[in-house]
């Protein structure tokens, strides 16, 4: 790959050079942006406390939040509660989408089955999943599992309506030349559907982050004993606003990070498959 990209940097022409500096300065730009933006949010919301615009008590500070993240880190509970969100949201978003992608391949592979259950899949899709939370509670037990399925619950059928839709999107005379040399269903799907498909189950990735982590707070909200979420629900109960603010907080930032990772993956696979 990088001998790939050393020859490609040498016939580049000054003009595509020139263009790619652009790029760069207006992606550099839009970044910088950003990062003046979220400061001036976050001073606003300060200097807005200071001068009673609006209550400290109920929306808190940043400056009261890193305090309060200092306190809660002081006690070692904090990694604890980070810890077991994370991993029931790592473990929710994995399953959902490789569960999804599956039954996505199953579906592509039979049309009768797509057909049989595509009524089922949009009524499935409109079901509100949070309601489910009690009787997976009941069904899986006052615990992780009943959290992780609600993850589970939450991402599953979107995954597989999008990769399932990106599927078939995939265009038709490239399969049908694979049909014309005698190449196999596996072999379409491994050659062609797959490949192509690359930007849909990224998007569906991305789509899956934020559904994890609704699942998986959702789901502490109703039965855990830690996480953030416990941390949220037991901060309001106890009128410290400043510990739920700093849970949302330390929530975002840690959404964004795995936005993050699934971008960089992306850009991976976007890499691997021109080359």
């Amino acid at each position: 790959m990088y001998m790939y990209d050393v020859e490609l940097s040498k016939n580049i022409s000054k003009e595509h050079e020139e263009y790619l500096k652009k790029v760069r300065q207006i992606n550099m730009s839009i970044r910088m942006t950003q990062i003046i933006i979220l400061i001036a949010f976050f001073g606003l919301w300060e200097i807005a406390g200071d001068l009673k615009w609006v209550d400290p008590f109920i929306l808190s500070q940043p400056s009261r939040m890193v305090s309060t993240f200092i306190q809660l880190l002081s006690t070692g509970n904090l990694l604890y509660h980070i810890y077991v969100t994370m991993y029931e949201t790592i473990a929710g978003f994995l399953l959902g989408t490789v569960i999804g992608t599956a039954i996505a391949v199953i579906l592509w592979w039979s049309d009768y089955i797509c057909r049989v259950l595509d009524p089922y899949l949009v009524v499935l899709n409109s079901l509100p999943k949070t309601a489910l939370g009690p009787i997976f509670i009941v069904w899986m037990g006052n615990g992780q599992a009943a959290i992780i399925t609600m993850a589970l619950a939450i991402s599953l059928i979107v995954t597989i309506i999008s990769v399932l839709n990106g599927f078939k999107e995939v265009d038709d005379d490239e399969i049908k030349l694979l049909k014309t040399f005698g190449a196999s269903r596996f072999q379409i799907l491994q050659k062609v559907v797959l490949p192509s498909s690359i930007p849909t189950i990224i998007s569906a990735l991305k789509i899956n982050i934020g559904l994890s982590w609704v699942g998986v707070i959702t789901g502490e909200f109703l039965v855990s004993k830690a996480g953030l979420g416990f941390l949220i629900v037991y901060g309001g109960q106890i009128f410290k606003l400043d510990m739920v603010m700093t849970g949302v907080l330390i929530l975002s930032i840690l959404a964004a990070f795995m936005y993050i990772g699934v971008s960089y993956l992306e850009k991976y696979f976007l890499r691997w498959k021109i080359s």
